[in-house]
């Protein structure tokens, strides 16, 4: 069985910022190879954080070995994000219940989107008595544009369009529960009636980290969000039994 990145690239062919069609493509790569290798030290493990850092160090080194960026470009703690060349934050979540955390920075990030893009990783994990499986199932590359909360901008948009003025924006997140204290929040929603946002299409829960719910674009067919499901999946083992719950961490931890 081929491993993933033995078809490596020279470390300094790094792709430019602004050129995805080559980050798409890798990423198609990863996920089908991967989808189709066993990973038997994971047999067993229930513990999303463990499965989410697995998959996420791989596409790391895959990206790496194919130029997309390079090594020392990756993400820390310090960086925030996972892929800073790029401003993507890498998401990896079971398909049992699709759902990660991101930092909180401002309030504004519920309404405006998280400031960087998103690639989510929608994983089955499946074992047998001597093999795990981990197909990636569903892949989506979400812009940073409309990583805002879908209902909040939702109803900001609609306020404005039937011609509501800043006092209806600011009861209307003080109902959604804007953790932010008033006089900001009413600041806010004057510069919202001249500055509306764009649609989003997460849904995000207050918390001590942002909750980040993926369901709407998993399920629902956005323009912008670029679908990168692997093609051609294999058939798992008759006797392969999918993992019926993954302990999924409430924080993130880097």
């Amino acid at each position: 069985m081929t491993n993933i990145g033995d078809k490596a690239r020279p470390p300094n062919d790094a792709i430019e910022v602004q050129d995805l069609s080559r980050f798409y493509e890798a990423i198609r790569e990863f996920a089908s190879e991967f989808s189709r290798q066993t990973h038997n030290q994971l047999r067993g493990v229930d513990n999303g954080k463990t499965l989410g850092t697995y998959i996420e160090h791989k596409l790391r080194d895959f990206l790496a070995t194919r130029g997309i960026i390079r090594s020392e470009d990756f993400g820390s703690s310090a960086k925030g994000i996972d892929l800073p060349t790029l401003n993507i934050d890498i998401k990896v979540t079971s398909i049992r219940q699709p759902q990660s955390s991101s930092p909180f920075t401002s309030f504004k990030q519920k309404i405006e989107g998280l400031g960087y893009n998103l690639i989510l990783f929608v994983y089955e994990k499946t074992d047998t008595d001597k093999e795990c499986y981990l197909p990636l199932r569903i892949i989506r590359y979400i812009p940073k544009e409309r990583t805002a909360d879908f209902q909040t901008t939702a109803g900001i948009l609609k306020i404005i369009a039937h011609e509501g003025n800043e006092e209806d924006i600011y009861a209307f997140l003080v109902e959604r529960m804007i953790p932010v204290d008033e006089i900001t929040l009413m600041q806010y929603a004057k510069w919202l009636v001249k500055n509306p946002p764009l649609q989003g299409y997460l849904t995000i829960s207050n918390a001590l980290q942002w909750r980040l719910q993926y369901q709407r674009v998993i399920s629902e067919k956005y323009e912008s969000v670029v679908g990168l499901d692997p093609e051609n999946l294999p058939e798992l083992p008759a006797t392969a039994k999918v993992s019926e719950t993954i302990v999924d961490p409430l924080i993130d931890e880097e």
